[in-house]
């Protein structure tokens, strides 16, 4: 059900809205999900949701808030309306923990103080308590006490903390050592506790920060709860049909073209096998605000730490779409310094792309258009040993090189890019060669048609235009030679004897003790 409270002849987006009773008082779109608060309230009581950041997790827990609040007046309309019955009114402990910036111990002490202090005003405080985790219990305690009913602890983006920690181990462990008595309250205090509810975009579990909640259920790849954030294909078009439409015609297309560009651009998130796929309401509603298809999240920014990670653990970026991984390596953020992959699923930057019962493993992929283009373009820049301000600039001259039948500038700027000494990247030369054109070809298959295909760790691309085709071989400490040759036994070539364009073969050879394309061949 879509429901806008007031109505208006305009829709009123809720871009970057995330408190409930704000959005519904003063007329904004909303999406019906109270069916999900209703089911989380009623059927369980400790519960743990993981999702990417700009996904609506924060306004689905001040949806939470205002259901235990008793404000029946916001639910008008609404599937909860019809639901509930008694309206009770539940204390509520609401941390959020999102905009913050914790480079120090004392951040994190200072906000969880802020909420205790704004608490105790309303419920009393102990003055023999002195730690955070002690005036937490005194507070649940007193809000029972004098209230006569048990108290609701939402907990907001409870990992940011860890997350700008990651990479010092000093502070992180200083954090997660806090967290975890804090929020072990939570089942220290089960007597007194009607729900608890934490969100955040990664998981770190086990001998983490959930060790002393280890009664959590994870609902994050649970098929009930799998369209309890973002937008479905289904209720775009039962509720923002009429917007769609407004989209199409102001871009000059018909109605069924905008469905399917704004499929392939903000669609894709699968947070279950074989689950229905799920939009991101950032960029979705961005979009029909605005009528353009635009990169909205990649706007809000990129944390660097995730190409930190993808260094640390020596990654080979291909593999990002390749590996398989277990349900419990995607769950959990344990396995951080050995695998990145889980990081960069619960992040929102792979999603689920297959599952393979037999063996109960996931092979995982970019959701859509938006996320492709945007991290692939960070990634260059972390990558390409060339001046940031320039980076563009070659994805350009590449493109135009390729589109008019150019073969030898585009190798001289390939190679021109490598010799660049002073933004040489230390490590495996190997590893930085494959991972260096991984990223510059699939940043110019945004532009041209590009394929590559893998073997024995040689790469093998083909790139096409209307007027010219490419096959490219690399080798690493061989010789142009032996690529060309490979391009000959292989047979490369042949899907295309009957085709009209102009064919280039080229042979490349990447020396690793001087981290350059040592030489290369075309025919």
């Amino acid at each position: 059900m879509r429901s806008d409270y007031n109505s208006n002849a305009m829709t009123k987006y809720p871009i970057g809205l995330q408190n409930f009773k704000g959005l519904r008082e003063d007329g904004y779109l909303y999406i019906d999900k109270t069916k999900y608060v209703y089911e989380l309230a009623t059927s369980g009581k400790y519960y743990f949701l993981s999702r990417p950041r700009r996904f609506g997790k924060s306004l689905l827990i001040s949806t939470i808030e205002a259901y235990f609040q008793g404000q029946k007046e916001l639910f008008k309309g609404l599937a909860l309306e019809q639901l509930e019955k008694e309206w009770k009114v539940y204390p509520v402990f609401h941390l959020d923990l999102n905009a913050e910036q914790y480079n120090s111990p004392e951040g994190l002490l200072s906000i969880l103080d802020r909420y205790l202090r704004m608490w105790e005003r309303q419920y009393g405080k102990n003055e023999g308590d002195k730690t955070p985790t002690d005036r937490f219990v005194t507070l649940i305690q007193r809000a029972y006490e004098q209230t006569g009913h048990k108290v609701v602890i939402l907990v907001d983006e409870y990992d940011k903390p860890l997350l700008q920690a990651i990479g010092n181990e000093a502070l992180q462990d200083n954090y997660r050592s806090l967290l975890k008595s804090f929020y072990g309250v939570a089942k220290s205090m089960d007597s007194y506790i009607q729900l608890a509810f934490f969100t955040g975009v990664t998981k770190f579990s086990k001998v983490s920060v959930f060790s002393d909640l280890n009664n959590l259920k994870d609902i994050s790849l649970d098929a009930r709860y799998v369209a309890s954030c973002g937008i479905t294909e289904s209720e775009i078009h039962a509720h923002l049909d009429n917007e769609v439409a407004q989209m199409a015609e102001a871009n000059g297309i018909d109605k069924s073209t905008c469905y399917e560009r704004l499929k392939q651009q903000y669609d894709g998130y699968h947070f279950r096998e074989n689950s229905v796929g799920v939009y991101n309401p950032f960029s979705l509603l961005n979009a029909l605000d605005s009528k353009e298809f635009k990169d909205y999240w990649f706007e809000t920014g990129t944390p660097t730490f995730l190409v930190e990670t993808l260094k640390r653990n020596d990654y080979e970026l291909e593999n990002m779409t390749r590996e398989e991984v277990t349900s419990d390596l995607l769950g959990s953020l344990d396995s951080i310094n050995t695998n990145p992959l889980p990081l960069l699923y619960q992040s929102g930057y792979l999603t689920i792309k297959s599952f393979e019962p037999r063996f109960m493993t996931y092979r995982l992929g970019f959701p859509n258009g938006e996320v492709e283009r945007g991290f692939t373009k960070f990634l260059y820049t972390h990558y390409v040993p060339i001046q940031q301000e320039k980076s563009l600039f070659f994805i350009i001259n590449f493109v135009k090189e390729i589109e008019s039948g150019q073969p030898e500038k585009f190798m001289e700027r390939l190679d021109a890019m490598f010799a660049d000494q002073h933004y040489q990247i230390a490590g495996d030369a190997e590893l930085y060669f494959h991972n260096v054109v991984y990223v510059v070809f699939k940043m110019l298959g945004f532009y041209v048609d590009v394929e590559r295909h893998t073997s024995d760790g040689r790469m093998d691309l083909l790139m096409q235009t209307k007027d010219y085709i490419y096959i490219m071989e690399f080798k690493i400490d061989k010789s142009a030679d032996e690529a060309l040759a490979q391009i000959k036994e292989k047979q490369y070539a042949k899907p295309f004897e009957l085709d009209s364009r102009k064919l280039y073969k080229i042979g490349v050879n990447f020396s690793t003790s001087t981290r350059r394309i040592e030489s290369w061949k075309m025919i």
